[in-house]
């Protein structure tokens, strides 16, 4: 029950219901505050306990100062948590063992269950082993049950141990769009109350839900535990970003040309840490579907989150996707009663930062070759493309230019964006026109078809689920492009891997209804897998022809993909470059087959008239698109797929699982293991100590992301991990990927930072997880080997790293590897948010170079031997603004990122998941 300081419990009727709501406007100044504030500002109305949650916090935000750098610390308490498996998988294994640990203390292990509701959807464990055929989608998912069987078992178990948590089985969809499309509830009811829905979730894509008016983000798996067990979230007050909307998007631009348009507009801005807020006349033409795609990409452009409050457009979305009616009313008069309603009559909120995009500016885009904020216009897609290639490849690869008077009358029909059926066409065009980096290989594949490839050839073309297939109106528009093509007599190029992975079955729902997913199919776009495929790095092999055509010769070859991440490694370890791009121009590329093309001059192909067929010949009209959606999508669909969306297909229901509160634990399990960070936990924290004696592990540049650091993608034989795996008689076929084996602390200790990509500057010119091993005198070795030495010898360990270090996804076991390799302190120049918490959610001490300093300016070599002294002081109850560094003759004072009283009681105890579990014991 709330401490009501401020008398704003009330009761609101809706029909013949009647709920306690705590009203916004009994607090002076509600009315000024943006939409994703007046959120925060009703939790902390509801959740007021006058200890953690007090009067002054309220009056914090109702008084909140726009303009004022963050500094007032809140306790936000989630209405519920989002999982999905890969994040999830650990998540529950954590709190399996906390049953176990509360036991071994004298406990009840029961009492560790979800106090908020928890739902986790199974939608990162397909892998496009199979694809281009009409069973691809039935033999991948055989496949997926074949290798994540114990997996399931283990959280089909947990969906019946625990109370208040939820499994939407494998096969369903992506955890954005079933967030969307039936899970949220925009407004909560629970005990009598009702009241916004917030919600966190362990993928940083959670942001999806912002744009149906929830407030939620993503955090590590370890933050999403602790909301789980009724911890609130330690945040300060953020300031809020408002970006105005005017005018209309254009004809052939897109939901994606907008979603690239403003992450590259807020990265350079500036919004990391904080939120953003749509606004202006221009949001009431933003249908809800690319309302959703903008808030979804928001980990892209850095922002906490990227809100839309309610309106008509939400309430029209809730019916159509078969919320009951009470329900839909119940938001509509809550929304309007708390002052949530988006009304353009009302005086404009204050914010802190003011950004504006005339949607009628947006053209045609891409984004790559390795990060989404790297917007390209699609005229300059080729330039860019030339541009970038020679960084990745040979200066031995580079053709000269060519004798120009020859290239105007080169024949359209020989360019290497058509042709693929005789040797030399591809570089023989390429020479012509102009300098690019070149080196022709011919490939046959097992079926006989002859082909060249080089550098710049589509590899890999996905319709991925992440962002956009939630979104109607580039699907059908893919779905169009697709058919104007196949009617023209184009088809996809033999080299391109082509999948379709929709969000949900709705999607399939309405190609069908609509009768265009043959033409799909025609192109060798046939489903694959309801869930997140080729952004996550489960693209499956390229064939093999192929994939050794491009190892043997070093080529740059492309990925282009309608998804949210492009991060270099990500998508396949065979493919360089990688781009995003809506889904009509995924097909496109795919038509086109190479990333050296000009797509608005530059013919896709020859049609089977023998003339060149362009994009403009294909690209729908935007009126025909609109028909189509209006034709093919109702609430019935809705309504039918997610009538029973927990209960799942034969597979999942024939699993069998165990019985009882606690876990019965395979030992030859390389899926599931108990989780060592109880191991020897005492009941009362040890004091902290300083740092003495540590060595470096890793020495890191800028922008080092959560992919670089955590275990992701596939699992090569000749890794510490691949052979943890051989050693317990997994065969190579079955090594699965990084993500799936989450549950497995051995495995994911031995992955952490063995992305091939990673740099370690301790080393010259080497790629992948190596470090040098001072215990060896300095020899290059694995970075577990290494850990494992300097943990035998008792030496602890720091990282060095550049800006932005750990952006990306919000992964929980960038942290926990950090962690278990014997990490005791990252040094960095500046942090991604989610990342810096998760360190001290582990136990990490996360410190910051001075400003404008850096390991390289310092003259740090990572050969120093390193002392951390201070840190002590955070026995004393307070968090040290600085602590001193000695490294070797190296001396300066490292800014310490404990932002919070809250995280430094986390860093007291060794972790967050430490702090609760003894936090329960002291209730009990």
């Amino acid at each position: 029950m709330s401490a009501n300081s401020f008398g704003s419990r009330d009761t609101l009727r809706v029909g013949d219901a009647s709920y306690e709501i705590y009203r916004l406007d009994a607090v002076e100044g509600s009315a000024r505050l943006p939409y994703s504030l007046k959120i925060l500002l009703e939790n902390l109305l509801r959740t007021e306990d006058g200890a953690n949650i007090t009067a002054d916090h309220i009056r914090a935000i109702a008084g909140w100062d726009p303009n004022a750098q963050p500094g007032v610390e809140i306790q936000f308490t989630p209405a519920r948590v989002i999982m999905q498996d890969f994040t999830g998988v650990p998540c529950v294994v954590d709190l399996a063992t906390m049953r176990e640990a509360v036991r071994d203390l004298g406990g009840d292990p029961a009492k560790i269950n979800p106090l908020a509701p928890a739902e986790l959807v199974i939608d990162h464990s397909v892998i496009v082993d199979f694809f281009g055929h009409p069973d691809s989608f039935v033999r991948n998912v055989e496949r997926e049950y074949e290798r994540n069987r114990e997996r399931y078992q283990f959280l089909r178990w947990g969906q019946t141990a625990f109370d208040e948590f939820k499994v939407v089985p494998p096969g369903t969809g992506i955890v954005h769009q079933v967030n969307i499309e039936h899970l949220a509830r925009v407004v909560m009811t629970r005990d009598g109350k009702a009241y916004p829905d917030t919600c966190v979730g362990t993928d940083s894509h959670t942001t999806m839900e912002n744009g149906i008016g929830v407030l939620g983000w993503g955090v590590g798996g370890i933050e999403a535990e602790a909301a789980m067990l009724g911890q609130p979230i330690s945040m300060l007050i953020p300031r809020v970003v408002g970006f105005k909307l005017t005018g209309k998007l254009p004809a052939g631009a897109t939901a994606t040309d907008l979603v690239l348009t403003i992450t590259e507009m807020l990265r350079k801005h500036g919004v990391v840490g904080k939120f953003v807020e749509f606004y202006g006349e221009g949001v009431s033409s933003v249908p809800l579907a690319n309302r959703a795609t903008i808030g979804n990409m928001s980990p892209e452009f850095g922002s906490t989150c990227a809100i839309f409050p309610i309106d008509g457009q939400t309430v029209d979305y809730l019916k159509l996707t078969g919320r009951s009616p009470e329900q839909v009313a119940l938001v509509e008069a809550y929304a309007k009663e708390q002052g949530l309603w988006l009304d353009s009559s009302a005086p404009e909120p204050a914010f802190s930062e003011y950004i504006e995009l005339d949607l009628s500016t947006v053209v045609p885009s891409i984004a790559g070759p390795k990060r989404p904020q790297d917007r390209i216009p699609l005229a300059d897609a080729k330039s860019a493309w030339r541009a970038a290639v020679r960084t990745y490849v040979t200066d031995d690869s580079i053709e000269g230019p060519a004798d120009e008077s020859s290239a105007e009358s080169f024949p359209a029909s020989d360019s290497p964006a058509i042709s693929h059926s005789g040797a030399g066409d591809v570089p023989h065009a390429v020479r012509r026109n102009g300098e690019r980096p070149n080196r022709p290989t011919p490939v046959t594949l097992s079926d006989g078809t002859s082909f060249e490839i080089d550098h710049g050839i589509v590899s890999i073309a996905a319709i991925t689920s992440c962002t956009n297939t939630s979104n109607p109106y580039v699907m059908l528009g893919a779905a169009l492009l697709a058919k104007n093509a196949v009617e023209k007599g184009l088809s996809r190029k033999p080299w391109v891997k082509t999948s379709l992975a929709p969000g949900s079955q709705v999607v399939t729902g309405y190609f069908e209804r609509s009768g265009l997913q043959p033409y799909l199919d025609k192109l060798g776009f046939n489903l694959v897998g309801y869930g997140c495929t080729t952004c996550i790095g489960n693209s499956g092999p390229l064939e093999p022809e192929i994939s050794a055509a491009v190892q043997e010769n070093d080529l740059a070859v492309t990925a282009v993909l309608s998804g949210n991440r492009n991060f270099e490694g990500r998508i396949n370890p065979d493919v360089k470059m990688n781009y995003l791009a809506s889904p009509p121009l995924v097909v496109a590329y795919a038509l086109a087959g190479t990333m050296d093309i000009d797509l608005n001059n530059e013919p896709l192909g020859v049609g089977s008239d023998g003339q060149p067929v362009f994009l403009k010949d294909v690209w729908p009209a935007p009126e025909e698109v609109a028909a189509v959606v209006s034709g093919s999508i109702s609430q019935d669909m809705f309504q039918r797929d997610y009538a029973d969306v927990f209960k799942g297909d034969e597979h999942w229901r024939s699993l069998p699982i165990p019985t009882g509160d606690t876990f019965e634990w395979d030992p030859e399990s390389t899926y599931a293991r108990k989780a060592p960070y109880f191991d020897g936990m005492p009941a009362k924290p040890e004091p902290v100590t300083d740092i003495h004696g540590a060595r470096v592990l890793a020495k890191l540049g800028d922008s080092v992301t959560t992919d670089h650091i955590s275990p992701a993608g596939s699992i090569k034989a000749d890794t510490p991990a691949g052979r943890y795996l051989r050693e317990h008689g997994v065969e190579v076929r079955d090594f699965n990927s990084y993500g799936s084996r989450r549950g497995n602390h051995e495995v994911m200790i031995r992955g952490t930072f063995a992305n091939i990509r990673l740099r370690n500057l301790l080393l010259d010119g080497v790629e992948g997880g190596y470090t040098r091993d001072f215990t060896k005198g300095g020899e290059q070795a694995f970075i577990y080997d290494a850990s494992q030495n300097y943990q035998a010898d008792g030496i602890p360990l720091v990282v060095l790293a550049g800006k932005e270090y750990g952006s990306g996804s919000s992964r929980d076991w960038a942290a926990k590897g950090t962690a278990l390799l014997g990490v005791r302190a990252v040094i960095a120049e500046s942090y991604e948010r989610i990342h810096r918490s998760n360190l001290i959610g582990m136990g990490v001490l996360p410190l910051q170079f001075p400003e404008g300093e850096s390991a390289g300016s310092l003259g740090l070599t990572g050969e120093e031997t390193f002392d951390i002294v201070g840190v002590e002081e955070l026995n004393a109850g307070s968090t040290p603004a600085t602590v001193t560094v000695r490294a070797g003759d190296v001396e300066f004072q490292a800014v310490v990122r404990i932002d919070t009283p809250g995280e430094a009681d986390y860093y007291r105890h060794g972790g967050i998941m430490q702090y609760v579990l003894r936090s329960l014991l002291a209730k009990s």
